[in-house]
């Protein structure tokens, strides 16, 4: 048995496979383009090497496309064959295989389960910590998250391999949670102690947006710029972050040079890369912003994708992306895919159409028969979360439902929304440009039902 550098233990005798694949965990960690090649390395040097197979699966699942799930599962029978030719598999590789196993079955949140359970009695394993962290976040468990990296790093010193790292995500769970001064300490911390930790830089950025400190978001991007700009696509991630601040400042010409230059530079059909796309320009239209051409690669995505129903977060702004282009009848079509989707008991995210995806997608198609129900606004905001992503990709909808109530002339409701909202965000320029748009609604207002 050999032990990587992040304490997986293999079933594999190959030295040069293991220590590939502890590359491949470490570009995991620092969202390096590399990490693909370092596990085609780990494999080349021993075809058997069971967690990298699986880490393959994960990858396909995170991706968050219907058309990757037989490649998730594929894996996952590749790794099981791997074990059955090492004579047996690792308790780190079996655990990974049954993770793997629930989450090619769109059961996310039974794998991070299964992940913690082995962390529990194996704490220093870091790849098992990372995937559980990012599954639950796909899987939109805000609390979930923040337990589980609780509970590690009170077990763990700052020397053990992937601490930094793991602060990182801690940092994150503390944010979405409104714990604002420990996230900053703590994505401080793990920036310092892992200065390639584009994870805790993204954490600290979260606090400076939400708690309104502008000038210092720009600034603390900016100064780490030489780490996070190395990424593989999580580079767009983090300026959008960026263009956000930006945007809040009013400068809007230099938004769209960031979004050309930086969020879009490239027409990637990765759920995440759109959504950065997507909610970017839907904000600057929501402030009367001409964005010109740019949505039409972003239509031309979602019209592809308008059957897939894979990942809410991901079909509702492939819904924003037809919306926006006009494309009523694929919308339509998208929309039906939701509502099947939520009867079908298929996995997490059938529940999560269910209990909200559904409704928010009847909403910006504009489906409600009489507007918008107040306490289904109040509903749609409060369980937002469960569509999974940070609360400032979210506030994407936050922002359409309050524009929604304000263009229906529904002060009651606004002012409840943006109470909603204020729940984690500070007051911005939204805020202030959506309470003059209902100044401004129609004498004869549509009223919202009651």
């Amino acid at each position: 048995m050999l032990i990587d550098r992040y304490a997986t233990r293999h079933s594999s005798k190959s030295d040069e496979a293991v220590r590939a694949f502890e590359k491949a965990v470490h570009g995991v960690a620092t969202h390096r383009p590399s990490t693909g090649d370092a596990l085609t390395r780990a494999l080349w040097a021993d075809p058997d090497l069971v967690a990298g197979h699986a880490l393959k699966g994960f990858a396909s699942v995170i991706l968050g496309r219907d058309e990757l799930i037989p490649a998730a599962r594929q894996a996952c029978e590749k790794a099981i064959a791997a074990a059955q030719a090492q004579g047996g598999a690792t308790e780190s590789e079996t655990v990974l295989i049954e993770a793997l196993e629930f989450a090619a079955e769109g059961r996310l949140l039974s794998a991070a389960a299964r992940l913690e359970a082995h962390l529990g009695e194996n704490p220093t394993e870091f790849l098992a910590a990372k995937l559980a962290h990012a599954l639950r976040f796909m899987g939109g468990d805000l609390r979930g998250m923040l337990v589980a990296t609780s509970r590690l790093v009170d077990r763990l010193p700052e020397s053990a391999p992937g601490y930094g790292f793991l602060l990182g995500c801690h940092a994150f769970g503390l944010e979405e949670a409104g714990e604002f001064a420990s996230a900053e300490r703590a994505g401080r911390r793990a920036v310092e102690i892992e200065p390639e930790d584009a994870w805790g830089i993204h954490a600290v950025s979260h606090v400076h947006e939400m708690s309104g400190r502008v000038r210092e978001g720009v600034a603390w991007l900016e100064r780490d710029r030489a780490s996070w700009s190395r990424c593989n696509n999580f580079s767009f991630h983090i300026s959008w972050h960026l263009a956000l601040f930006h945007l809040e400042r009013g400068d809007h010409a230099r938004v769209l040079a960031l979004y050309d230059r930086e969020v879009r530079p490239q027409a990637t059909d990765d759920f995440r890369d759109v959504a950065n796309a997507v909610s970017l320009l839907w904000r600057l239209e929501q402030e009367g912003i001409a964005v010109g051409q740019r949505w039409g690669e972003l239509g031309e995505i979602a019209l592809k994708r308008r059957s897939d129903t894979t990942l809410t977060f991901a079909s509702l702004h492939y819904l924003l992306a037809l919306v926006a282009t006009k494309e009523t009848a694929a919308a339509a079509e998208l929309v039906s895919a939701i509502g099947a989707k939520a009867v079908s008991a298929e996995g997490d995210q059938a529940t999560v159409m269910d209990v909200v995806g559904r409704d928010l997608a009847r909403t910006i198609l504009g489906l409600a028969t009489s507007g918008v129900n107040r306490t289904a606004i109040d509903r749609l905001a409060t369980r937002l979360p469960m569509i999974g992503g940070s609360h400032a990709q979210r506030d994407v909808f936050v922002r359409s439902l309050a524009m929604l109530a304000a263009e229906r002339g529904d002060r009651a409701t606004l002012d409840r929304v943006l109470a909603i909202r204020r729940r984690l965000k500070r007051e911005d320029r939204f805020a202030l440009l959506v309470r003059e748009r209902l100044r401004g609604a129609a004498a004869q207002p549509i009223p919202l039902s009651a």
